[in-house]
């Protein structure tokens, strides 16, 4: 009995990071139907962000929670508006572009700060959870992904903006013609998923440190949750990181993350196989 709790919980820490992780690219992916291949050069560049500023004497929590997602959010409008903005429509160049912007990130960072990790030192101790220590941390980034996804279903669901955005991305013609400023909402929404994306990097930076090649620990992980979660970005992912993440962890537990890495893409290969459109179309047709 002791154990499974332990186990539970070790689940909802795996839920909650492949959610931190993955709502970023959901909302570019999901919403706007671009594919991000730079998206854990976003991770990494908010890991850079809070831990840099975090050692030049800001703050943690502000160099967490503000300096990171509002550098990445601001970087991200940049991207939208010099590369992605020229491709919608065009998956192919789309890839090709964020993956080009994705090895010149990575070269980028090595050049500026070589391939050592950078750390700052977690800011909480333990906690004895059925006489297994755990770490305060986890609990900590359990609690911030819940507030994240709670504020983002409110700020899509039940504000200006977010109906506004979603009917750009639905109809962008439409919104358009009702006076709607579409590139203004694309850039909006473009820097809104990047900014969530280094506020993820942020979160996670304490745990492992960051390096240039930081987002390549996250980014297929990211990729599998939101294509399997479907068209629909916050229930699709929502559902799908709930799936991934118990898949994870029991098979972490049971034999070894190796083990662990593949039963997800192989879960994920029969998923798509089963639904091709995503969880999300074939369930939950008419959620967020």
């Amino acid at each position: 009995m002791d154990l499974t709790l332990v186990l539970g919980y070790q689940v909802l820490y795996g839920v909650a990071v492949l959610l931190l992780t993955s709502i970023g690219l959901a909302i570019a992916f999901g919403m706007m139907r671009v594919i991000n291949f730079a998206h854990g050069e976003f991770i990494m560049l908010g890991g850079y962000a809070m831990t840099l500023a975090a050692h030049a004497g800001v703050p943690f929590w502000v160099a967490m929670f503000v300096v990171a997602p509002a550098v990445v959010g601001i970087f991200g409008a940049l991207v939208e508006r010099l590369i992605i903005r020229r491709l919608y429509g065009r998956i192919l160049d789309t890839i090709l572009a964020t993956w080009g912007l994705s090895l010149l990130m990575i070269g980028s960072a090595s050049a500026l700060f070589g391939f050592h990790t950078q750390s700052v030192r977690l800011p909480f101790g333990t906690f004895s959870l059925m006489g297994y220590s755990q770490s305060l941390y986890s609990l900590f980034v359990i609690v911030v992904t819940i507030v994240i996804m709670v504020g983002l279903y409110v700020l899509l669901r039940h504000t200006r903006f977010g109906l506004l955005a979603r009917g750009t991305m639905q109809n962008p013609i439409m919104a358009a013609a009702l006076g709607v400023n579409r590139n203004l909402m694309y850039s909006s929404t473009f820097a809104l998923g990047a900014a969530l994306s280094g506020l993820a990097g942020a979160v996670l930076a304490p745990l492992a440190g960051v390096a240039p090649t930081m987002g390549l620990a996250y980014i297929t992980k990211a990729f599998i949750t939101v294509i399997t979660g479907g068209a629909n970005a916050f229930t699709g992912t929502s559902l799908a990181a709930a799936f991934y993440g118990v898949i994870e962890r029991v098979t972490t537990f049971v034999a070894n993350p190796v083990i662990a890495e593949v039963v997800i893409l192989v879960a994920g290969i029969v998923l798509l196989r089963l639904m091709p459109t995503g969880i999300t179309g074939r369930f939950f047709r008419r959620s967020l």
